[in-house]
């Protein structure tokens, strides 16, 4: 996971400028998200967007979900030039942009609810040693017919190909539009559960592969609904069925030099700093899955049988462990990394890339100990046998999860005071909401007997 060489295309605001002339563009997105991870935006006209590069642009933050009460209410979206495109496709016969902002206070100051500037802060501590932490996710997703119910596209498995599927025609249009907007795809394929599509992004830094993961459910989304279809993120909404996941590929890099490789290691070929990034990941990852993990719905993925991780480990073959080391080819120094399976594709990227990397440099910090990995199938051992290997498991609800991130300094010193409160805040009424309802399983078993 080399660090990515490919400059920002716009550098200045006289770039953005100029392509929007060229292309008649009309119409400016200007995108941030919530707490939740939920993309939010605004509209400018063409004829506005030069005042707005120069000086942001005021709104009103107290209806966005985790950003400021009604007395506080005033916010700058400021456009990260950097992340200007074009959308591929018309909006009411409109050519649209788009771009990225850094929210602020009405001081300038960085706005601490925003969660792409949380990822900023953490990135820029360890900018100080000149390093870069990329990021390549594989993000699944499901197409049904529509967002009513689960009705499918396809009944095809693991790596099945198709070129006359609806689902398969959907993912390459998606691939397609990804690529122009010039968002890397490596590779696309179809998952295990009928349905279930993959596509692959290049890795990147990650602020930028938080971005990219932000376009990619906007792009798989709209594609899908211009084909008459619905495409999901949720973790888990089939019953009996695989989840979808978010598996995390990470690294750090220096000068080009990947921090992770060791030749040395001749079993592993990891460096001691990516052994302590790893222990830091396994130490942390109870308190950190309510970021990575934030829906109710998240734990129904998280359950023994679906090739979902839910015990904390880690290996080089092993799928059923939590991080796992993809194993080393040699001349491939650079694409050393480790693999985290447990997030899954309806996290806020920004929040999680900031708790992975900090879980992982606490274990640098202070020189976490890596506990020799574990290659036997640990979905086929006991209690006594998890229990006897010092394998423990993440937490099996959000309730759980609520609990354990609530308790956790490094989560509140990472995240700050803001996004911290208001994410348990938001989860905790999420799972009161739950916790109440009556579902068709209960009234089914209980309903005749009780």
């Amino acid at each position: 996971m080399e660090q990515s060489s490919v400059k920002p295309q716009f550098e200045s605001s006289a770039d953005v400028i100029a392509a929007l002339d060229k292309e008649k563009v009309g119409y400016i997105r200007l995108l941030f998200t919530d707490v939740l991870g939920h993309m939010k935006g605004m509209t400018m006209t063409r004829s506005e967007i030069e005042g707005v590069l120069e000086e942001g642009q005021g709104f009103d933050g107290s209806s966005i979900q985790g950003y400021v009460r009604i007395e506080e209410s005033d916010l700058m979206a400021r456009p990260d030039i950097s992340t200007f495109r074009i959308v591929p496709w018309d909006v009411s016969d409109e050519k649209v942009a788009l771009m990225f902002c850094r929210i602020e206070n009405p001081d300038g100051s960085p706005f601490e609810g925003d969660p792409r500037n949380t990822l900023d802060r953490m990135l820029a501590r360890i900018a100080k040693d000149g390093w870069t932490f990329n990021c390549g996710p594989e993000i699944e997703f499901f197409y049904f017919r529509d967002s009513s119910g689960t009705e499918l596209l396809d009944h095809d498995g693991y790596f099945d190909y198709s070129t006359v599927d609806e689902g398969a025609r959907l993912r390459k249009k998606a691939v397609v539009a990804l690529q122009q907007l010039g968002i890397q795809v490596e590779c696309s394929h179809h998952e295990v559960a009928p349905s279930q599509h993959e596509i692959d992004l290049r890795y990147q830094p990650a602020l930028t592969m938080a971005d990219f993961a932000m376009l990619y459910r906007f792009v798989v989304r709209e594609t899908a609904l211009q084909g008459g279809a619905f495409a999901s993120f949720m973790p888990k909404p089939i019953f009996g069925q695989n989840g979808s996941g978010m598996h995390t590929h990470m690294s750090l890099f220096k000068d080009g030099r990947n921090l992770f490789f060791d030749e040395s290691d001749t079993e592993f070929h990891l460096s001691t700093m990516a052994r302590q990034f790893i222990a830091g990941i396994l130490k942390h990852i109870p308190e950190m899955t309510l970021v990575l993990n934030q829906w109710f719905n998240s734990y129904k993925r998280l359950v023994d049988g679906y090739e979902a991780p839910v015990y904390v480990s880690w290996g080089r073959r092993n799928r059923s462990s939590l991080v796992r080391v993809p194993q080393y080819r040699v001349g491939k120094e650079k694409a050393t990394r480790i693999e985290l399976r447990s997030p899954d594709p309806a996290c806020n990227p920004y929040l999680a890339f900031t708790v992975m990397l900090a879980a992982g440099l606490k274990g640098i910090d202070e020189g976490y100990e890596l506990a020799e990995p574990v290659e036997q199938n640990i979905f086929h051992m006991d209690e006594s046998e998890r229990a006897k290997l010092g394998i423990k498991s993440l937490p099996s609800s959000l309730a759980e999860a609520i609990n354990l991130f609530e308790a956790s300094s490094l989560m509140r010193d990472v995240l700050g005071k803001h996004i911290f409160t208001s994410l348990i805040a938001n989860k905790r009424a999420e799972q009161d909401k739950f916790r109440t309802r009556i579902t068709d399983v209960e009234l089914a078993e209980y309903l005749p007997i009780l």
